[in-house]
């Protein structure tokens, strides 16, 4: 049996959570299953894939890897949460047949030439599986419910603001019990696409502030505790002291999240206030046919908006060398994109399923996926 794979990572609650999607997947026929992969006969395909990238997508692809076992039992795909740019490196280096970015291709370091010189000439395909809200969660001493507007947010993490009850916190948090203590900042020591997609915000909304730009890597100068990976942030979080940090939505557990202003309100990282960013933000300006690719807007003053959100990508070729891995990779991107695969997503990962024309349109691109 083929096995594609550079290296392997232990999935946390993995068996438990294949347990449960086993049982929901367990009534799917065959007709169905078809559809869900692409138009490839279920059943049909064999072997052991390991993918990987972001972090923030583990949960969804948990869900992911496991419901695809029930229409290609024969298929084990294993993903691996090395983080964004990890996922890019090894996909480029022919590791992954098909890999989860939180963040497109550009060739700011060359990564969309070395990905199209992967895919024997031709550009990568680039499509979103889903759009998740990046949560500002929080652990403070007597504080439930927190208002913080870009302003506010930028100077914490730029390391401006120290005191949790510096007054930019507290005039919009007239009725929180704010602490005289030190804010512990969080944020990801490796490199991430959700640290891009986070200082990205800061960036647009903030710059007299958070003045390193839009980064995957932590810049040193502003400070703070760094933590490996997204349960690292959330873990260092959950057992910090009036700490404060950044995570995808979906791996928040049971800690609290930030509201965060826009126009003249406070929002909260909610699916359905992360969906609505796609519907105000333009596509890239260097998006291909291939590609589904969005500048988000993070100055919309839409009501109901949630603006720090990370558009999840899966990056694959137009076409492989191999037929089998050509076979897998349209099947299994295929079945993400599903309607199946989009309500697994929702309800195991808390990602906003991707809209229905948006939809379609992924689907028509991994649809061209050949061997050859």
């Amino acid at each position: 049996m083929k096995t594609h794979t550079i290296r392997r990572a232990v999935l946390p609650g993995v068996a438990a959570l294949a347990l449960a999607l086993s049982a929901c997947s367990a009534s799917n026929e065959g007709g169905d299953a078809e559809e869900s992969t692409g138009g490839v006969e279920a059943g049909s395909l064999s072997g052991q894939y390991t993918i990987g990238g972001a972090s923030s997508q583990e949960a969804a692809q948990v869900a992911w890897t496991t419901g695809f076992t029930e229409v290609q039992p024969d298929v084990t795909m294993t993903y691996e949460p090395v983080g964004s740019g990890g996922g890019r490196e090894n996909f480029i280096a022919g590791g992954y047949i098909v890999a989860g970015s939180d963040s497109y291709l550009t060739d700011d370091e060359g990564e969309l030439s070395a990905a199209t010189e992967r895919c024997g000439g031709d550009a990568p395909i680039q499509i979103p599986n889903y759009v998740s809200p990046i949560a500002v969660i929080f652990n403070v001493d007597g504080v439930d419910e927190l208002n913080l507007s870009p302003e506010t947010l930028g100077a914490i993490f730029a390391g401006d603001i120290t005191q949790w009850d510096d007054p930019a916190i507290a005039e919009t948090n007239a009725d929180a019990d704010l602490p005289d203590a030190p804010i512990n900042a969080v944020h990801r020591s490796d490199e991430s696409g959700t640290t891009g997609n986070f200082t990205n915000y800061l960036s647009v909304r903030t710059p007299d502030t958070w003045t390193a730009g839009e980064v995957e890597t932590w810049p040193s100068e502003f400070g703070g505790e760094g933590a490996q990976g997204t349960s690292g942030v959330v873990s260092a979080v959950t057992d910090g002291q009036n700490a404060i940090g950044y995570a995808d939505a979906s791996q928040a557990g049971d800690l609290a999240v930030a509201n965060i202003g826009v126009g003249d309100e406070f929002v909260g990282p909610t699916p359905e206030a992360a969906a609505n960013i796609l519907e105000v933000s333009p596509q890239a300006e260097n998006a291909g046919e291939q590609q589904l690719i969005f500048d988000l807007d993070y100055n919309t003053e839409e009501s109901g908006t949630y603006p720090i959100v990370l558009t999840s990508y899966m990056l694959a070729c137009p076409s492989y060398e191999d037929q089998a891995e050509a076979d897998v990779a349209k099947a299994y991107l295929s079945y993400i994109l599903s309607d199946e695969g989009q309500d697994f997503a929702a309800s195991e990962a808390g990602s906003a399923p991707l809209a229905d024309s948006l939809q379609e349109e992924a689907l028509a691109i991994v649809e061209t996926i050949s061997a050859g």
